[in-house]
């Protein structure tokens, strides 16, 4: 194997010095499978393991990207094209900004029929989040024509995917988002109703306020979670993934016991891997956003840093995807 380029983040001090460099095969971390990736994606976990204090890198230098889509060069199923995200991929485990990879061979997922590589990563870390969310929704209990299904964060990676699915399957959603320059993008993506960031982040005094959705996608957290909580409809349930908003939260039982509501925390990195490989079956299938090339942005590598800085500073709209080879 020749060197290849890679994006590497490294801990300096209390600074994160980040940028492209050259790898060789020995820099390749502990697996069994060896892959040219094709593909990686933007996430905001991504953004947070290349800053200072971020808290998600767990060794330095550390090649972030927590998914990827690529080739098998060497190992098990060589020749196949692959997905890999999730486990300690672009955290304590080299990960998808390099030409190579090397993995385990339990993290690995065949890339399915109906996606190639660019639309997997079009897909990747926050479109998984949002199929699992709907999912997990669903084994809850909910149908369409339930009532109004709120998505916040609306116009980020988890929450555009989640917009759009759900639209799909025949859900009211209700799009929230502090971007009103952004409505018309939502509305394309199948959104019903916009409301705005404010209207779901606002606090109460209340424990219980009048009964508004029958399920939320929450990838925001902190004081959206508690707002929805507060206004799901007996019996309803909130899908739980994100931070973006805070680790607080500020609720009480009453939603629980006098509504009988649930939390559904959704764990897109420890799922078991026959889960992770059927819900990427159904990606490519009943649960594949309409509108999947729409919501793609491409860039290369070596424009992978500006892409980081606005996932962090909540300028994304959309998926990212990140072309590291050809």
């Amino acid at each position: 194997m020749d060197d290849f380029r890679a994006f590497v983040a490294t801990q300096r001090d209390d600074e994160v010095e980040r940028g492209l460099t050259t790898l060789g095969e020995g820099d390749l971390p502990d697996g069994e499978v060896t892959i040219e990736v094709g593909w990686s994606s933007v996430n905001y976990k991504d953004a947070l393991a290349t800053v200072p204090g971020g808290g998600v890198a767990q060794t330095s230098p550390l090649v972030p990207g927590i998914d990827l889509a690529g080739t098998v060069v060497s190992g098990p199923g060589e020749g196949d094209e692959v997905v890999v995200h999730g486990y300690d991929l672009g955290v304590a485990h080299h990960g998808g900004y390099a030409e190579y990879a090397r993995v385990p061979a339990d993290w690995i997922v065949p890339l399915p029929d109906g996606l190639d590589g660019r639309q997997a990563m079009g897909l990747g870390t926050a479109g998984y989040t949002a199929a699992l969310s709907v999912h997990q929704l669903e084994e809850h209990g909910l149908e369409p024509g339930a009532g109004p299904v709120l998505v916040t964060g609306a116009t980020g990676g988890v929450g555009s995917v989640a917009v759009s699915i759900l639209a799909a399957r025949g859900y009211e959603v209700v799009a929230a988002t502090g971007k009103e320059d952004e409505h018309d993008f939502l509305r394309s993506l199948g959104a019903a109703e916009i409301v705005g960031r404010e209207e779901v982040m606002a606090e109460s005094k209340r424990p219980l306020e009048s009964q508004r959705w029958a399920g939320a996608v929450d990838p925001v957290g902190g004081a959206a979670t508690a707002s929805i909580l507060r206004t799901l409809r007996a019996g309803g349930a909130v899908a739980l993934s994100g931070l973006t908003g805070g680790v607080a939260l500020k609720t009480t039982v009453l939603p629980f016991v006098l509504r009988g509501v649930a939390c559904l925390g959704v764990d897109s990195v420890t799922t078991p891997i026959e889960t992770r490989r059927e819900l990427w079956r159904r990606l490519a299938d009943d649960l594949r956003p309409p509108q999947l090339d729409d919501l793609i942005r491409e860039v290369a590598l070596d424009e992978v840093e500006p892409a980081l800085d606005a996932v962090s500073a909540g300028e994304a709209r959309g998926r990212t995807v990140v072309r590291v080879g050809g």
